[in-house]
């Protein structure tokens, strides 16, 4: 029950620093409306904003940024070094070896859904046809791992370029709402209606280039942070096998969890 509840901790820290950016966001949109308006009748600015970006790119923009906030939480909840190495699990798992307990050892890896259960459980299958074996195949676990996070990070340069596309999308469309004011204007030029499209055009322009900045901290920060983590499962996973493949030849028969037995040591001179 303590290893559990322990585990959600970085989680609901997670969440608890992320609603009080969005509560530090909100007031100082106040705050500035409050010091735009002077005690005036004035709008938000957020809400000119919302508004000036249309029915459109409003809702284009606001999947997009919501993408981007699901897979930030998604990456930051699965590059936890918790998630990666649970606390308590080598010692743990290194006690049970020195046991000589191999089965016992085997399932608690293979029941472990982190990294490094995965990439023992994938070491340990092969550890009866030797340590480079072993290695190999539990490489290429931590490789497949790795790749399916890198996968979704990508998704994040994904939108650090897509942001920019949709605001230079939206700043070319309100210019066109503007000179079409002007153009089709014959009894005089409406400043609203001028206006109009000129805001739209800058707040499309500012949206996407605010999604994109944090796209592009997020995709650098979660690939040298998918590099750190498959780095260290990679070296603990590696010398946990090379002490269990050592601790089993000391065993009786010399046989892993698994492994079948080794041959027999050929009699000694004099001794047939």
């Amino acid at each position: 029950m303590t290893r559990s509840s322990t585990r959600f901790l970085p989680t609901a820290r997670f969440l608890f620093t992320t609603g009080m950016a969005m509560a530090v966001v909100l007031l100082f949109a106040n705050t500035a409306h409050a010091a735009d308006d002077g005690g005036g009748e004035g709008e938000n600015v957020v809400l000119f904003m919302i508004k000036s970006l249309g029915w459109v790119f409003g809702p284009l923009l606001m999947a997009v940024s919501v993408a981007m906030l699901a897979l930030v939480v998604l990456l930051a909840l699965d590059l936890r070094m918790t998630s990666a190495i649970p606390p308590g699990f080598v010692d743990e798992f290194t006690d049970t070896v020195n046991k000589r307990k191999f089965k016992e050892a085997f399932d608690m890896a293979r029941n472990d859904p982190s990294f490094l259960g995965q990439v023992l459980t994938a070491g340990m299958s092969r550890l009866q046809y030797g340590l480079e074996d072993a290695r190999e195949a539990a490489m290429n676990t931590l490789e497949s791992i790795k790749s399916d996070k890198e996968q979704k990070n990508n998704y994040n340069a994904v939108i650090a370029t897509l942001g920019p596309m949709l605001g230079l999308v939206g700043t070319v469309y309100g210019m066109i709402l503007s000179f079409k004011v002007l153009a089709t204007s014959t009894g005089g030029i409406q400043p609203a209606k001028l206006a109009e499209g000129i805001s739209h055009a800058l707040s499309v322009t500012l949206v996407g280039v605010a999604i994109s900045v944090p796209a592009i901290f997020f995709n650098a920060f979660y690939r040298n942070r998918i590099t750190r983590v498959c780095m260290d499962v990679g070296h603990i996973a590696d010398d946990l096998l090379t002490q269990m493949y050592h601790n089993s030849k000391k065993a009786p028969g010399g046989a892993t969890a698994g492994a079948p037995a080794a041959a027999p040591a050929p009699p000694a001179a004099g001794q047939r």
